[in-house]
């Protein structure tokens, strides 16, 4: 979900990746990295290494911030007062972490400003899974189930990531994604034993159309991601894309049995020789699709964020105003 900018040019300043021998720098940088310390903001680092974090946490932060977009075009929507402030409290959460994630990127030197805008201008990227609609109340459930489950899954090794001011933010996130996830959970819960027939349809279908694209958050392949060697070796990436994925269906299909749902695959089977659950092909087509600008939502999802920014450009405007303005008021008392 997150690593898909590990797979930077390998021309972008590291030698070793260019053909060249290293560096003593280089290889004092990579033995801290294989002793397991933290690299902080003034430490010396690769450009190869420093371009890869930026990529990846401000790919994270978007996704964040654009992932506020399918759940909070259901608060006014909520069918109780519980659930809309329990919603209302997570979309604040997402926006909370896309605050640190983009704080964490400012520390490797580039600009909250310059990220929004390769977002904006379709450089940067985000999940892709942020590009797939919410067409009744019972998505939101299921976000929360499978979406966030996925997220935890990808995120938790994060909290182990080499680069200190991600591995740090990290942590409070996971901790508020477990919320996520529970909340989610308990609303399908709900649905399936206290719920009309209609509305256990309703999670079905929304478990139908939810089920592959949760697959796909956690990237291509291993054999296809060109550079992830490099980025496991340098500590930005812990485990597999293809290891995460298995251990969140084998525990997704345990859960399903709890809900009393189907999961939309039927090669779907325990394999008692490889202690994991086989599984379907997945639609890389649709994957790489999506990801390139053309998913369900893609084209929405940037015009909205687009839009918030423009309209709320006065609200930043009048906030340095008033900087300034409390600045030089200081400045003046100080001289008197």
């Amino acid at each position: 979900m997150y690593t898909q900018a590990m797979d930077t040019a390998a021309r972008e300043g590291h030698a070793s990746a260019s053909g060249l021998a290293p560096t003593e720098r280089e290889q004092r940088f990579e033995a801290r990295i294989a002793a397991g310390e933290y690299v902080e903001p003034k430490d010396w680092m690769p450009d190869h290494y420093r371009r890869t974090l930026v990529r990846q946490i401000s790919q994270h932060a978007h996704s964040e911030i654009v992932g506020m977009l399918p759940e909070g075009n259901w608060i006014t929507r909520a069918p109780t007062l519980k659930r809309k402030a329990i919603l209302l409290a997570k979309v604040q959460d997402e926006g909370g972490h896309g605050l640190y994630l983009y704080a964490a990127a400012e520390t490797l030197g580039t600009s909250r400003d310059e990220m929004i805008e390769a977002l904006h201008t379709g450089q940067a990227k985000y999940s892709s899974i942020f590009n797939y609609p919410t067409l009744t109340w019972a998505d939101v459930g299921v976000i929360g189930w499978l979406v966030d489950g996925a997220a935890i899954m990808n995120q938790i090794p994060l909290c182990r990531c080499s680069y200190g001011p991600y591995a740090r933010a990290m942590i409070r996130v996971c901790r508020e994604e477990s919320f996520h996830q529970r909340q989610g959970f308990d609303a399908l819960y709900a649905m399936m034993s206290q719920g009309t027939q209609a509305q256990r349809d309703m999670v079905q279908d929304a478990v139908n159309r939810w089920w592959w694209p949760s697959l796909m958050m956690f990237g291509p392949p291993d054999g296809e991601s060109t550079h992830s060697e490099q980025s496991m070796r340098w500590g930005i990436k812990r485990i597999g894309n293809d290891e995460l994925r298995q251990k969140f269906i084998d525990a997704a299909v345990e859960q399903a049995k709890v809900l009393g749902v189907d999961l939309p695959d039927p090669q779907l089977k325990w394999n008692p020789e490889r202690g994991h659950h086989d599984h379907g092909a997945i639609d890389w087509d649709e994957f790489w699709r999506v990801v390139g600008g053309d998913g369900p939502c893609n084209r929405d999802r940037l015009a909205a964020r687009v839009r918030a920014r423009d309209d709320g450009a006065w609200v930043r405007e009048a906030a340095m105003a008033h900087a300034r303005k409390r600045a030089a008021c200081d400045a003046a008392a100080q001289a008197a």
